[in-house]
């Protein structure tokens, strides 16, 4: 039986994720990316139980173990006095609980292995140097309106699309409509972002651990990467104007002054680090992620702030829904001996609504952390004495819902 065709725009975790799931399930698809080199610029990413199950099972196991750390905990700091106000186990205790591993990695390591295992699938035909500027509907498919940087223009056919292409997605107006869409807001918030050779870093902060520290307005969040080369360092501080890109160079210095206190070991792991990014953080909520043969993944549905280390997992439990809600459709359609009148579009409507009151849970958890993180005064003093007294095994339950999710 030939599965329907199927078009991927954006080639980053979101797309590279989705094209192996289906391409696994029996899909032939085709992967546009506007870039034509895949050097990936960046920061570490965390892949907890709820992701790194899902990469296991997409055969990238071996793979993700060459070059993934395994934190035995995190330990939540205050950041001014660098007092110990919790810690939660990972390492042995997620896989106990939550039956995968809570890894840390750095995204250039990810996209790399996922990037190699869809080249080696026959059926995935990657297209580079091309930007997706718009999707139709056409009879029975698709057709996606692809341009090149010098003004060319062809046209992809596919039998559904999917629009993986990151929070200012183009594809987003053919499924919530021109009027429908809500742009991406700036929170106020910019990440600075860079790493650490792990033998130049604070012996103290050099462990096997994940480290997160809370301040007024700003927060830190540390962990080792590159198979424990790197320490990857990300700084979440108030700023009132947004800066332009996904990796704007920033100065040290800046950092520096926009920091609340600091205590002396992440003081010292802060001025270790050198060639500082800068990220906007944009939010937007969770819109409609399926309309006719078009759907949407990761951030260009649902992005989701980086306080609960979520978008990329998010994204990668959208391609096995999807995956998986495709060649269900198929197998019921043929046990019941009927089917809708649009079968694919059912399934992508019925993944949206499988979907998206996560995704929405997803959002409202990180958007409630960014509060309680850069907290100040009574309310910090309360969030401190909460995580003091929930301890190491509430922590991890509090989180049960998150790290514990499986398809199906």
């Amino acid at each position: 039986m030939t599965r329907p065709s199927v078009a991927v725009a954006g080639a980053g975790i979101a797309g590279l994720a989705a094209a192996l799931a289906l391409s696994r399930a029996g899909h032939p698809v085709t992967l546009v990316e506007r870039r034509t080199g895949f050097s990936e610029v960046g920061a570490g990413l965390q892949l907890s139980p709820n992701a790194s199950r899902i990469l296991v099972d997409l055969g990238l196991g071996s793979a993700l173990a060459r070059r993934v750390g395994e934190p035995r905990r995190v330990v939540v700091r205050d950041m001014a006095r660098g007092r110990t106000l919790a810690e939660m186990p990972l390492g042995e205790a997620m896989r106990t609980r939550f039956g995968a591993p809570y890894w840390v990695i750095h995204r250039a390591d990810l996209q790399t292995i996922l990037l190699d295992a869809v080249r080696a699938r026959p059926d995935v035909r990657l297209v580079v140097g091309r930007t997706v500027e718009d999707v139709e509907e056409t009879h029975g498919g698709v057709a996606l309106s692809l341009a090149r940087e010098n003004g060319t223009r062809e046209t992809l056919r596919a039998d559904l699309a999917l629009g993986a292409d990151g929070v200012w997605s183009k594809l987003r107006r053919a499924v919530e409509g021109p009027t429908g869409a809500v742009p991406p807001r700036y929170q106020g918030y910019v990440a600075w972002r860079a790493t650490v050779p792990r033998d130049a870093a604070p012996e103290a902060l050099a462990g096997d651990e994940t480290g997160l520290w809370l301040g007024r307005r700003a927060h830190v969040v540390h962990y080792p990467v590159a198979a424990g080369a790197l320490v990857n360092v990300v700084c979440v501080v108030q700023r009132a104007e947004p800066v332009d890109g996904w990796a704007t160079p920033g100065e040290a210095s800046a950092l520096r002054a926009a920091l609340p206190a600091t205590a002396a070991p992440l003081a010292a792991l802060i001025d270790a680090a050198t060639g500082w990014l800068l990220r906007s953080l944009h939010d937007r909520p969770a819109g409609r992620m399926a309309r006719g043969r078009v759907a949407l993944l990761g951030d260009a549905a649902h992005p989701v702030l980086p306080f609960l280390a979520q978008g990329a997992a998010l994204a990668i439990e959208d391609a096995a829904c999807l995956a998986r809600g495709l060649s269900a459709a198929e197998v019921a359609g043929a046990a019941d001996g009927g089917r809708p009148a649009d079968p694919i579009a059912a399934a992508l409507a019925g993944f949206a609504a499988a979907r998206a009151p996560r995704a929405r849970r997803v959002q409202d958890a990180a958007r409630a952390n960014g509060r309680i993180y850069h907290a100040g005064g009574p309310i910090a003093l309360g969030r401190d004495l909460v995580l003091r007294r929930m301890g190491a095994a509430g922590m991890a339950e509090r989180y049960a819902w998150l790290y514990g999710w499986r398809d199906g």
